[in-house]
């Protein structure tokens, strides 16, 4: 036998790592460290802006108007990124499914709900009640990116609604009646702020009641990312 031939088998016969059971593992907290990441990244660059944009009112402006202006770019990316993030967070929670019995909706559903915020991104909301500085106070119209901006967020906030009720229902078949409660809460919440933005835009209550929704599925969708990264076994 040659000497490049006993070289050549002495290497096959080298130990390699074996990656194909480490990386799943973390590809599936990277996946729901993005989704945890989400809420404080969104929450925090947004009430950033909300309180260094001159002529931003947090009791009369959403945290869509943000994206009109000379740095409006933060807050189109700011929805972008924070959308993806979701996303992966979704696919982190699918893939850690507990149990087979798990539905696979609850994480499509927050799936949908990334889709709408990038969705809300791409497709910039009218300047409105004065915000930026020097737009009408009091103008109606709706461009068809506005039109798209605003059906974007609705089929969002309705795909996360439907997502509490899924986790919710999962919750209490487990036996889990906390978290049931909290899921269900935040469903019922959001959705409340979601009509009360939806027909009384611009008024003081409806602003703040928004906000509050916001700040709850925020919460909601951070803390059960967090719990099942806190479950994933290394």
């Amino acid at each position: 036998m040659s000497t490049h031939q006993s070289s050549t088998q002495g290497m096959l016969i080298l130990p390699r790592p074996d990656s194909a059971s480490a990386n799943p593992a973390a590809l599936d907290r990277a996946l729901l460290a993005a989704g945890a990441l989400a809420g404080p990244l969104y929450l925090g660059l947004g009430l950033a802006q909300a309180l260094a944009r001159p002529g931003f009112d947090l009791g009369r402006h959403d945290l869509s108007l943000l994206a009109n202006g000379d740095f409006g770019w933060i807050q189109v990316g700011n929805f972008l990124l924070t959308g993806l993030l979701v996303i992966a967070g979704a696919f982190g929670l699918r893939r850690t499914a507990l149990s087979q019995r798990d539905p696979a909706s609850g994480p499509w559903l927050i799936a949908g709900y990334g889709v709408g915020l990038i969705g809300a991104g791409l497709f910039v909301a009218d300047p409105a009640f004065g915000f930026p500085p020097g737009s009408p106070p009091d103008s109606t119209a709706i461009s068809w990116h506005g039109l798209l901006h605003i059906l974007s967020a609705a089929l969002g906030f309705l795909a996360l609604i439907a997502a509490c009720g899924v986790f919710s229902r999962r919750f209490a078949a487990q036996s889990q009646a906390g978290w049931a409660i909290f899921s269900a809460v935040t469903g019922v919440v959001f959705l409340a702020g979601f009509v009360g933005i939806a027909t009384g835009s611009g008024q003081r209550w409806a602003v703040l009641s928004f906000w509050l929704a916001v700040l709850i599925a925020w919460s909601w969708l951070t803390a059960i990312t967090v719990r099942r990264l806190a479950q994933r076994p290394d």
